[in-house]
């Protein structure tokens, strides 16, 4: 009577980053709402004509810029709200690079404007070069479950396992667990000093898992 046998295979590759997913925060208080949208609006202005000429360059794929949104509130002031009104404004920008050399200029610069905030960065790989690495990564994580697999086999004295089912992982007991595919780690360096920013993405992991039912007889 044959055996089967479950198991999980795992494997991981990485790759230099090639894309860089930059986002910038512009925000502005003041207690008259028609200045406070205006000053948000006029940082927005020159953020965009920046990003557009990086485009134009090449060295931005894409990019986006959200409208300007403003609210108020009243703060607390020890332990009562103040009756003044403080307005915010906010808008966001998002751009893509593909050129790092030009993005660390691009961030040095705005990241020492006032009321300009540089959120986490995200890196990561292209379209086709994500693919291709997905695509080998699988292989490798089946190979894994494999070995896995006829490592118990042999530890049972039985004989070659073939694999009954392949799944993502969850899968094989019906609850669609969630499935651990391009994952993507990052890392933000900036130099100490304002003499100009030298950002170092780490490079981007992609990890595939994988479960599989065999049986050996």
């Amino acid at each position: 009577m044959g055996v089967q046998i479950t198991v999980r295979g795992v494997a991981e590759a990485r790759h230099p980053a090639e894309r860089a997913l930059v986002r910038l925060e512009a925000v502005v208080e003041g207690t008259d709402r028609a200045d406070v949208r205006d000053r948000a609006a006029a940082l927005q202005e020159p953020l965009a004509g920046h990003l557009r000429d990086l485009a134009a360059l090449g060295a931005v794929d894409t990019w986006s810029s959200d409208q300007v949104t403003v609210h108020g509130s009243r703060p607390w002031v020890g332990d009562r709200r103040s009756e003044e009104v403080v307005h915010t404004a906010s808008v966001q920008l998002r751009a893509e690079f593909v050129d790092f050399e030009r993005m660390n200029g691009f961030l040095d610069h705005w990241a020492g404007v006032a009321g300009v905030e540089v959120l986490p960065i995200e890196w990561d790989l292209g379209v086709r070069s994500r693919r291709v690495l997905e695509a080998e990564v699988r292989k490798a994580a089946v190979d894994d479950a494999v070995t896995k697999a006829q490592t118990y086999a042999d530890a049972v004295r039985r004989g070659r396992v073939v694999a009954l089912q392949l799944a993502d992982p969850g899968m094989l007991d019906g609850r669609g667990d969630a499935v651990v595919v391009g994952a993507v780690t990052h890392r933000l360096d900036a130099g100490a000093d304002r003499s100009g920013l030298a950002l170092v993405p780490e490079d981007v992991v992609v990890r595939v898992e994988v479960d599989a039912r065999f049986q050996a007889d």
